[in-house]
């Protein structure tokens, strides 16, 4: 069974779909850090540190499961032939880890994109020329905002993923905060990208996160005012980290990412 987080009636699962090293070095991804920051996120993740010194990433995707559905935020890096197949480790495991995790594609009903980077959306449709969504139940869900900026974010993700989207009629454009079912929902977290958004998971008095792009590196967990090189709006970045970074839950605040080596950290 994947690594889970139990809160209320909610189970947060990792899904792993990968590992392996980031495409540019750490310093040039975050050009602020000092000496002394990098050692402190070294001790706080010091798996995101391969023997060569490079940051490594872990790729994953998470699922929510409770007796009212499985929501399954971002898609991660994909088959061999994905869209991130030009610098992601393919072929991905997140069918085999939604297997372990006892879900079936068929059981997913909806997929919450947080946005339009191919290491998120590699699972959302397969196919090739014969493209089909991954999941054939799903309601795909993704901020109005994303696609309007989809030709600077990544262009090749119109054919690739959101025209077979349209096609089945499992697009679901949102705008902004939005309610899923119980204590989940939807919140836009714009910066990474103009439409990135994130889940919230919320039961008694704790809450879950499950953040996205919104932190890639546990650097980000001491100093979110760090720039990251690949965030499209700092500031508005930076306004988003900082906002879920000090989010007042009345227990504990746990945070669901996709990059960090261990899947949940709590605040």
């Amino acid at each position: 069974m994947p690594p889970s987080l139990q809160v209320g009636p909610y189970t947060v699962i990792a899904l792993a779909d990968g590992a392996g090293p980031f495409f540019s070095p750490r310093s040039e991804a975050f050009p602020d850090a000092t000496a002394e920051q990098w050692a402190a996120a070294d001790r706080l993740d010091p798996g995101a540190l391969d023997a060569n010194g490079r940051w490594r990433l872990q790729f994953r995707a998470f699922a929510i499961r409770s007796d009212r559905g499985v929501t399954l935020v971002d898609a991660g890096i994909g088959p061999a032939d994905s869209p991130a197949a030009s610098w992601a480790p393919v072929p991905g495991a997140l069918p085999a880890s939604l297997a372990a995790a006892g879900i079936e594609p068929s059981d997913v009903d909806t997929v919450v994109l947080t946005h339009l980077h191919t290491d998120h959306v590699g699972w959302a449709v397969v196919g090739g020329e014969q493209a089909r969504p991954f999941f054939p139940n799903a309601e795909y869900l993704l901020q109005q905002a994303e696609l309007d900026a989809i030709e600077e974010v990544n262009p090749q993700l119109r054919s690739a993923v959101i025209d077979p989207l349209r096609k089945t009629d499992q697009l679901r454009l949102l705008d902004g905060d939005s309610p899923l079912r119980g204590g989940e929902r939807v919140f836009a977290t714009p910066g990474h990208t103009p439409g990135h958004q994130s889940v919230l998971v919320e039961s008694g008095r704790d809450l879950v996160a499950v953040t996205g792009d919104l932190l890639v590196h546990a650097i980000q967990l001491l100093h979110p005012e760090l720039t990251y090189a690949h965030e499209m709006d700092v500031e508005q970045a930076r306004s988003s980290r900082e906002q879920v970074l000090r989010s007042r839950a009345a227990g504990t605040l746990y945070l669901a990412t996709p990059h960090l080596t261990e899947p949940f950290i709590a605040r």
